[in-house]
């Protein structure tokens, strides 16, 4: 009886995503997820991109998080669209989630979405949003196994951002493990080094990122 109401709740959140996806194709519109474990860094990592973006790009925010609005809040500087989704406890956006935060942004005058999943490495990812890219971010103080330990988020991943490189000195990171296992479960998988925080090898990453978006 699980299996088979879980299947049906993927079902349809699938066929919703199919629902997102045409939409945003029909207004032009490129959407992100970013997904992460909890304090690996992505408000901070789009904390360094969003600026970047908006230089040639409208820019909103869609913001998951279980109960607070506190990365919403840090984002707000920033003047852009930001729609704020909180799961009550619930351990991943979905697509139905998306759809509704849609009525709240105009897509006529977007160009892209950037969407910061609920910090998880394992339900996020099995719930497609219609997004056009999955970006997987990881800090160096996770460890290195997270690839092997979580392949499917690494698979589907258009890009890994491996984030707080600035403190792989203080832990047991192994990086040559880490690249070895993401190239094997992604060949083609962009691989960016950065220090969000201190806004270091950022650089290479939004040149892709707004050459990737610009296609």
């Amino acid at each position: 009886m699980e299996i088979k109401v879980l299947k049906n709740v993927l079902d349809k959140n699938k066929d919703q995503a199919e629902e997102n996806r045409n939409l945003l194709d029909e207004h032009n519109v490129k959407m992100l997820n970013f997904i992460s474990s909890p304090g690996a860094g992505k408000t901070s990592l789009l904390e360094q991109t969003i600026p970047e973006l908006q230089k040639t790009m409208k820019v909103a925010v869609i913001e998951g998080d279980a109960y607070t609005s506190r990365d919403a809040e840090r984002l707000q500087k920033f003047g852009i669209p930001i729609v704020q989704i909180n799961t009550e406890g619930a351990c991943h956006l979905d697509s139905n989630s998306i759809r509704n935060a849609f009525r709240q942004l105009d897509l006529q005058s977007l160009d892209v979405i950037l969407v910061e999943n609920v910090g998880n490495l394992i339900c996020p990812t099995g719930f497609d949003l219609g997004e056009g890219y999955c970006i997987a971010v990881l800090s160096t103080t996770e460890g290195d196994d997270k690839p092997s330990k979580y392949p499917m988020l690494f698979r589907k991943a258009k890009a890994v951002v491996l984030n707080k490189m600035d403190l792989l000195s203080y832990t047991s990171f192994e990086k040559d493990n880490f690249v070895k296992d993401i190239y094997e479960l992604n060949p083609q998988v962009q691989l960016f080094e950065t220090s969000a925080t201190q806004g270091t090898g950022t650089g290479e990453w939004n040149t892709w990122l707004n050459r990737m978006l610009s296609v």
